[in-house]
C-alpha cells in the first residue's frame, strides 16, 4: 500500500456533471480519489482542505471499460470514486456553480 503524505494526494479531482452539481443541493460532493484510500483518510483529506465538517463517505470502485479503436482492443482505466456528504449548513465554496 503508497503512503500518502499529504492530503492533496488523496484527493485526485472533483467530478463535475449535471448530475453531481446536482447532488450538491443535499450536501453530497463527489471525488475521484487515490486507489489506495479509504474512508478514514477521504473524511480527514476533505475536512483539513476545506475545511467543513464531514457526515458520511461512500467509497467505490469503477472497473475500466473495453475500448476498441480499429483493430487495436484495450480498455479505460480503473478508479475509485468518493461521495462526500457534509453535515447540514457546511458548503464547499471552491465547488459551488457560479449563481
Amino acid at each position: 500500500m503508497t503512503e500518502m503524505k499529504y492530503y492533496g494526494d488523496v484527493l485526485l479531482r472533483p467530478l463535475i456533471t449535471e448530475k453531481t452539481v446536482a447532488s450538491g443541493e443535499l450536501n453530497k460532493y463527489i471525488f475521484e480519489v487515490h486507489r489506495d484510500a479509504n474512508k478514514q483518510t477521504v473524511k480527514d483529506a476533505v475536512e483539513k482542505l476545506f475545511n467543513v465538517k464531514v457526515k458520511q463517505v461512500n467509497i467505490m470502485n469503477i472497473k475500466g471499460k473495453p475500448k476498441k479503436r480499429g483493430v487495436f482492443v484495450g480498455k479505460s482505466r480503473s478508479w475509485k470514486k468518493a461521495i462526500v456528504t457534509l453535515v447540514t449548513g457546511y458548503r464547499i465554496k471552491e465547488l459551488e456553480g457560479q449563481h
